[in-house]
């Protein structure tokens, strides 16, 4: 238990009535606090008079030169002075307020709202004649500050040890979190109190094929709930992480305060930076609701309007992809037999092909066939260029051209029947983690896909990061994702990476990059698996920041129908995995099954062709993270309304009240449902339709299968 003494408090009432800085959020039931303590800036945080987070310590470390030593230096006590995080004094503040409605290219709501009420507090640190500001803004729904670095005489170049930016909470709550790591967000999410985090941590992760784990640290978003009878959600996060290393929280669990943690390069330096220059913005989401808590666009918010001049070819896509069968084990990426290739040298053509290869001319035109007879607008073909023989595991660097096709894949021929058809290819760029080979490469691979027609590409970062000593989430890395979505601008093509860096936000700035992985999607399903909450965590964690591409829409669970006796399964009901399309937002939505299960549920399967991906607006109708959520949506441009509730490993009932409707309207709904006898490991192909007419003023209930959910798609009548 955390030690408080009367001594402590009354002091700290004290700094705060005399020294401290007051801001409000525009509704006044926010309200922050930032103060010096003998020279060592604090702020702490209040909503509706209550203490959310305790005066908490603000500052980074920096190294003492601009340039680090190879495998980092050694603290050491004399090195404190070359550090901004003591000796300040208040030199100036200013304050400012906006309230701005934007419209995002892409989004859940038509609308987003940005409202805030600013204080930006100027520090002098006399004994190094350095100064910086710590901007602070309170939004209607939590808090953002971050650190910005003007430039000046003595503080032009400098490396950053740690950033040292603390949240102290006063309550042990109930945390959802995953392990720290510089690679991978690839994990099950934890549910344990702060106070108990550290004994789970050596349970909480498993093997990946790139992994650099922070002991006894979490990752971000970080979800919280102080339980009682006055319950209060808090979101942890950050927002606008460019040209800076992605952060993580290490944990006090005495004490229930979280440090942040930059991601380091090999030299253990955390950050290069030049001024002038900003930090990410530290971010804490708070409401009694959970529901208002996962509704929160406040990261959004705190990332920079776009300055691309033309965004009309940013658009929503279904797709589907020659993907799933790989994942699997059905298939395989690569063409041939051999285990060592090399792209300069090696005639693909007389090598022996192993049979398995998916990205075929036969089979690519069959999947181009029945998406566009069911109205998809893309085709994603994984394994289609040379170098897959030996792509991952030996830190390859020309491992990739992203230009030359397998000779069973004929480009020319299969995007000219694809456009026949009204259907887009969708490019796939696995780089195997050599971003810098992706680099050299990338204005000869867009052009490429210009030539052919494709307007999309999914990236892909396996394996460890070359250049070798970053990781996916240092700076480096990080500012290598924004240079390609800048380049594929350029050739007006939109990006979805896999094995980045979870988004914070910066859809806003770069619309093209549309939608990431950064999280353990369906794929682990074949893999070591996903718990059944795991889909009822996301929307509180990876999805505050942005869209995922989660690749829904498994119709036969059971991997036993491939390989006999094989043990592997999706842990949900076909109906959740309807479900999935509304209450994960998901701008490009896959459906990742093979078309021959699809054949089999086309009932069902009428769902995931009508259900939109762009939308007008959102309304989270109930939501608890690690047990359900249930979410309805407006299609943009449309009246048509999508519901979407899905459930944990328990059984559960809800009533869906559609007061969200237009009050003397009619509409036409069809219910996707589990059947009386689902169950996602018995029965998870049980799935009940029917339609029906409500109003404004109906309600429905809903019994949920164990992992199961439910789907509505709602048209008003003409």
């Amino acid at each position: 238990m955390k030690k408080i003494t009367v001594g402590a408090v009354l002091l700290s009432m004290m700094f705060v009535g005399v020294k401290a800085q007051s801001l409000k959020s525009p509704d006044g039931k926010f309200e922050m606090n930032f103060q010096l303590k003998e020279g060592v800036p604090y702020y702490n945080l209040k909503y509706n008079g209550a203490v959310v987070v305790e005066d908490s310590k603000l500052g980074l470390r920096l190294f003492k030169d601009s340039a680090v030593k190879f495998a980092s230096e050694i603290a050491k006590p004399e090195d404190a002075k070359f550090d901004l995080n003591n000796g300040f004094t208040k030199k100036d503040e200013k304050r400012d307020s906006k309230n701005e409605t934007w419209q995002p290219v892409l989004g859940e709501k038509k609308n987003y709202i940005n409202h805030y009420n600013e204080l930006a507090v100027t520090l002098d640190q006399a004994s190094t004649s350095r100064s910086i500001v710590v901007k602070f803004r309170l939004f209607n729904d939590g808090l953002g500050f971050r650190y910005e670095f003007p430039q000046q005489k003595n503080l032009n170049y400098f490396v950053i040890r740690e950033e040292d930016s603390e949240i102290d909470f006063p309550t042990d709550m109930k945390a959802w979190w995953m392990v720290a790591d510089y690679d991978s967000q690839e994990y099950q999410y934890q549910e344990t109190k702060i106070s108990e985090i550290p004994s789970r941590w050596d349970k909480a992760f498993d093997a990946n094929a790139s992994q650099k784990l922070v002991k006894n640290a979490v990752q971000s978003p970080l979800m919280l709930k102080k339980e009682g009878k006055e319950p209060l959600y808090v979101n942890v996060a950050e927002a606008a992480v460019l040209d800076y290393p992605a952060s993580h929280l290490e944990v006090d669990a005495q004490n229930f305060k979280f440090k942040t943690h930059l991601t380091a390069d090999r030299q253990g330096a955390k950050g290069y930076i030049q001024t002038p220059s900003v930090t990410p913005w530290r971010t804490i989401i708070v409401s009694p609701k959970a529901e208002e808590v996962m509704d929160s666009k406040m990261i959004f918010n705190l990332n920079e309007p776009t300055k691309y001049t033309d965004t009309s070819y940013i658009h929503p896509t279904k797709y589907m992809g020659v993907w799933w069968e790989m994942i699997i084990g059905k298939s395989q990426w690569a063409y041939s037999t051999a285990e060592n290739v090399h792209l300069d040298t090696t005639d693909f053509s007389k090598l022996t092909p192993n049979g398995k290869h998916a990205a075929n001319n036969t089979k690519v035109k069959e999947y181009i066939d029945f998406a566009a007879e069911n109205g998809f607008q893309g085709l994603l073909i994984e394994g289609w260029n040379i170098g897959w023989e030996d792509w991952f595991g030996h830190s390859k660097e020309f491992v990739f051209d992203f230009i030359t096709p397998y000779p069973d894949f004929d480009i020319k021929m299969l995007n000219e029947y694809a456009h026949s058809k009204g259907i887009k290819l969708i490019m796939h760029h696995e780089t195997s983690g050599s971003a810098t080979n992706y680099e050299r490469w990338a204005d000869k691979a867009f052009q490429t896909m210009n030539k052919y027609g494709y307007d999309a590409v999914k990236t892909g970062y396996v394996g460890d990061i070359i250049p070798r000593g970053e990781h996916h989430y240092s700076q480096w890395t990080i500012n290598h994702y924004y240079r390609i979505a800048e380049k594929a601008n350029e050739y007006k093509i939109m990006v979805n990476s896999h094995e980045s860096v979870r988004p914070t936000g910066e859809s806003r700035t770069y619309p093209n990059y549309i939608s990431a992985e950064a999280a353990r999607g369906t794929e682990y399903e074949a893999f070591g698996g996903n718990k059944p909450d795991h889909q009822t965590v996301l929307p509180f964690t990876r999805w505050m920041g942005g869209s995922m591409d989660y690749t829904p829409g498994i119709f036969q669970t059971k991997l036993d129908y491939y390989f006999p006796n094989d043990k592997r399964f999706v842990k949900t009901t076909l109906a959740k995995q309807l479900a999935l399309y509304v209450t994960m937002y998901m701008p490009l939505q896959m459906a990742a099954d093979l078309p021959e299960n699809y054949k089999k549920h086309m009932d069902a399967f009428q769902f995931i062709k009508d259900v939109a991906a762009d939308w007008d607006d959102t309304k989270i109708l109930s939501a608890e993270p690690g047990d359900y959520v249930i979410t309805a949506r407006k299609a943009k441009g449309t009246e048509n309304w999508f519901v979407g509730g899905i459930t944990d490993e328990n059984k559960r009932e809800y009533t869906v009240d559609f007061s969200f409707l237009d009050k003397g309207k009619k509409y036409d709904i069809t219910v996707y449902e589990d059947g009386k006898d689902a169950d996602y490991i018995d029965n998870p192909q049980s799935y009940n339709i029917y339609k029906k007419q409500i109003t404004s003023k109906s309600k429905l209930n809903f019994k949920m299968a164990r992992s199961g959910g439910f789907a509505i798609s709602v048209k008003p009548v003409n």
